[in-house]
């Protein structure tokens, strides 16, 4: 690791010092156990129901490549912070590196919420049903279920295009900081730093608008989890100020989740709405479909209940 760092670092000098800050080493603690523990109602939710029905495949794009832009861009940010590692005791180099730790949490969770919507997403949406001939009687074969249909296509060609952006982001990354160095070291790489914030945020700005529409369309929440976001929109807040506290971080880096916290809590607000409203109805969350033993009789049942009592 010293050899690798010592590569990837400029020749001129680094000043090193521990900084120790108890209540913001707390806060972020407290953030980054949080936010694991947030993401597991919906993972939970889409592994118990073996479905991800519900989901806006576009919105799990944008979430995806902005928490990846996100991600790199704190790095790079922090890229000081990750070389002095070498000079400082285990637990300054970890306080240090709570920020990185906070955005990479972050992003493994929502990619694994990705992951887990190309896995469980239903079967019979994958493909398109074979239609016979009304002039012909023919058996097709039953394992002949039909063609691959444009909705998984589309998932496919996202999940290329959000793997072909990791990679990117990634040699990019990489190259700045053995030629050039750090942000500080040399200003291509401060602007290609300050590029991935202000992509993050705009695809932040857009993320959960697909997802606010095609559930606001189907009138259910499907895999969403209510409780997972019940957890996060309120440490949203909490997640900015540890961020806007970190020593060499600028709005870039924070932004993006202010964003996508003001978003998160509408989408919440509507799923509720939905929640409650599919309860009364006897509609079922996950697909919208009426749960029959949660049909209750009604003035109008029993009329016919009387109905049949006199025919017989």
């Amino acid at each position: 690791m010293a050899s690798l760092l010592d590569s990837l670092t400029p020749y001129s000098s680094r000043t090193c010092e521990p900084h120790h800050d108890a209540s913001a080493l707390s806060i972020s603690i407290f953030l980054c156990t949080g936010l694991v523990v947030s993401y597991l109602p919906q993972h939970y939710r889409i592994i118990s129901n073996k479905t991800s029905e519900g989901f806006s495949s576009w919105f799990l794009l944008l979430g995806v490549v902005s928490s990846t832009s996100s991600f790199f861009n704190i790095i790079l940010l922090q890229w000081d912070a990750i070389v002095c590692c070498r000079s400082l005791a285990t637990g300054a180099c970890l306080e240090s590196l709570m920020g990185v730790f906070q955005i990479g949490l972050q992003w493994a969770m929502f990619s694994l919420v990705f992951i887990l919507f190309l896995v469980y997403f239903p079967e019979d949406k994958k493909r398109t049903a074979w239609h016979r001939p009304n002039t012909l009687h023919l058996e097709l074969p039953t394992t002949l279920s039909g063609s691959i249909s444009e909705e998984w296509k589309v998932n496919l060609v996202i999940a290329a295009l959000c793997l072909g952006h990791l990679t990117l982001s990634f040699v990019i990354s990489l190259v700045l900081l053995i030629v050039v160095g750090g942000p500080k070291d040399h200003e291509l790489t401060n602007l290609w730093a300050g590029f991935l914030g202000v992509f993050s945020m705009i695809l932040a700005a857009m993320q959960y608008f697909p997802q606010i529409w095609k559930t606001w369309q189907r009138k259910s929440v499907g895999a969403l989890s209510i409780p997972m976001m019940m957890l996060q929109t309120p440490g949203t807040a909490l997640f900015v100020y540890s961020l806007m506290m970190l020593p060499g971080s600028n709005w870039t880096a924070w932004i993006t989740y202010m964003v996508t916290g003001l978003l998160q809590g509408t989408l919440l607000t509507l799923c509720i709405i939905w929640h409650f409203r599919n309860k009364q109805l006897g509609i079922s969350d996950l697909d919208g479909t009426t749960l029959p033993q949660q049909q209750h009789p009604d003035e109008h049942t029993r009329l016919l209940g009387d109905d049949d009592g006199e025919a017989h």
